[in-house]
């Protein structure tokens, strides 16, 4: 089983080995999430120059997975992936082999993001597919930002009140959200 968690790594430096759509794929994930990335690959998918990252045309080195958070290994050669993967390991470095993802720490989920909710899935096996297909079905049921931040504000209000009024309050938003989503109401659960 693995620990599900957000990590938060903005300002990090993780490195991406390999310069094809994987890598290209992965590279724009870690931007997304702040890191500073840095590909080492002899070969680069053309897009990677329209991204801000430090490009290092050349095969990989050992010594590259010192200094960084992050390794993601996405080559289109397995030794090279199974070579970077143990280095970073060894390093106790976060890493990601995407050719046999349970040969590495760290597996990119498929992702659902609206309204400031991100909900992330994986399948727990090697079936990217399927958890694809429930980040669309999850996907499908999260609220408009506006909704959320409306949530959030009476959530915030309440936690301001008299104790016996901010049960009562925070019942009601408890209630809403999830007849808003579709769900029987509960009783009782934290704020």
């Amino acid at each position: 089983m693995s620990l599900a968690a957000f990590l938060d790594l903005r300002g990090e430096a993780a490195l991406v080995v390999g310069g094809g759509p994987v890598a290209l794929r992965r590279t724009r994930t870690l931007l997304e999430a702040g890191l500073h990335v840095t590909v080492v690959a002899p070969d680069l998918h053309a897009d990677f120059a329209a991204l801000p990252v430090q490009v290092e045309r050349r095969p990989y080195s050992p010594a590259d997975t010192r200094g960084v958070r992050l390794v993601v290994a996405a080559t289109d050669r397995a030794e090279v992936n199974d070579a970077v993967t143990a280095d970073a390991r060894a390093a106790g470095v976060l890493v990601n082999h995407a050719g046999d993802a349970a040969r590495g720490t760290l597996r990119f989920p498929a992702l659902a993001r609206r309204g400031g909710v991100q909900v992330a899935v994986s399948s727990g096996r090697e079936l990217p597919l399927l958890a694809q297909a429930l980040v669309e079905r999850v996907g499908a049921l999260l609220p408009q930002e506006g909704t959320v931040d409306a949530w959030a504000a009476r959530r915030e209000r309440a936690l301001t009140l008299a104790p016996a009024e901010q049960a009562h309050e925070l019942a009601g938003l408890r209630a809403d959200i999830r007849a808003a989503l579709g769900l029987p109401a509960q009783v009782g659960g934290a704020a």
